[in-house]
């Protein structure tokens, strides 16, 4: 695997909600880069971002030449993944891959950074980030499978807005805004429809047992995602996973509620013992019930409800919550770029 000393690192699709966060994320971690460059669609071309190494003029990324660039985490959408990150490597770039184009490629290694790190260094010059929903639970799941090995696992998603770009986070905050003049409506069913074609069904004040397009057998994208993705990243194709993912009117934070079985026994004890020690997760107890509030703006993790499964015996349950545009996108990007970096 190349390592560097000190990168030349771009960001590709800089202007969005993720690409700015991984601007945010490489300064406040003191990235040691020898320089930045930014690009995104050609809309943006000419806009000045300042970052802590200067003012950086965002490039049109059709037009922009990849030479020279060392590491380049890419947040631009699967289409200018699939027709740019290739491009990007062939000329000496590691990509690391924040949308879906790549991460089932056999060749393509995905990786969650603290839970399978080894994984990067079979790189082929793409590396996957995986979907911020897997990210979170895995973040839980890892040092478990990694004990225990993970048999089995039934996992509900309560999926935030912002997993839709900036369009959702609009959508909820005028729907707030359409159902605060008649909130008596809600109670009695006389609400009038706010309009809008980005969710089936209004998100304010709602609950929308479907998150994603549905695909196959009559689950969502967003579904096999989770089972795919498990999978993979725990290096276990036969893993049975159970998934239903739910879009909530949360604004940041993807949470997942999860029952989980293992090849052998794990206690409440030992699971403790194993989740306390794991980096990027706060464990907390029932006296501190992780929110999406809380999760909002930090980089761990935060785990709580964990106790011992009483319907099907000797397993665990639990619940994640993790901000879905850090830990979920735009942070294991750079803490996989660290990875790179000698």
């Amino acid at each position: 695997m190349k390592t560097y000393a000190q990168p030349r690192i771009a960001i590709v699709g800089a202007t969005g909600a993720v690409g700015a966060t991984m601007i945010s994320i490489l300064q406040e971690r003191g990235v040691p880069l020898e320089n930045l460059r930014l690009m995104a669609s050609s809309r943006s071309q000419g806009r000045s971002i300042k970052t802590m190494w200067g003012d950086v003029i965002v490039e049109d990324l059709a037009t922009a030449d990849p030479d020279g660039i060392d590491i380049a985490l890419f947040s631009a959408g699967g289409a200018r993944s699939l027709e740019f990150a290739p491009r990007f490597a062939k000329a000496g770039a590691t990509v690391i891959d924040n949308s879906s184009a790549f991460r089932m490629h056999e060749d393509v290694p995905l990786v969650v950074a603290n839970v399978n790190n080894g994984a990067i260094e079979q790189h082929n010059g793409i590396v996957a980030n995986p979907n911020c929903t897997t990210m979170t639970i895995l973040m839980a799941a890892g040092p478990l499978h990694k004990a225990a090995g993970l048999r089995s696992m039934i996992a509900t998603s309560y999926q935030s807005v912002s997993g839709s770009g900036k369009t959702g986070i609009d959508q909820l905050s005028s729907e707030v805004e359409h159902f605060g003049d008649n909130l008596d409506g809600l109670a009695t069913g006389r609400w009038q429809d706010p309009g809008g074609d980005l969710y089936t069904r209004p998100i304010a004040y709602n609950v929308l047992p479907l998150a994603g397009s549905i695909t196959e057998r009559g689950y969502t994208d967003e579904e096999w995602k989770l089972v795919n993705e498990t999978r993979k990243i725990l290096d276990r194709p036969d893993i049975a996973v159970e998934p239903t993912c739910v879009r909530v009117p949360v604004m940041v934070g993807h949470g997942i509620a999860a029952s989980m079985w293992f090849d052998r026994l794990v206690d409440l004890d030992e699971a403790v013992a194993v989740l306390g020690g794991a980096p990027g997760i706060q464990l907390w107890d029932d006296t501190k019930v992780p929110t999406p509030l809380d999760a909002a703006g930090i980089d761990d993790v935060l785990v709580g409800r964990l106790r011992e499964t009483i319907g099907a015996p000797n397993g665990l349950n639990l619940f994640a919550i993790g901000d879905n545009l850090r830990k979920g996108a735009a942070l294991n990007a750079v803490e996989l770029a660290e990875l790179l970096i000698a």
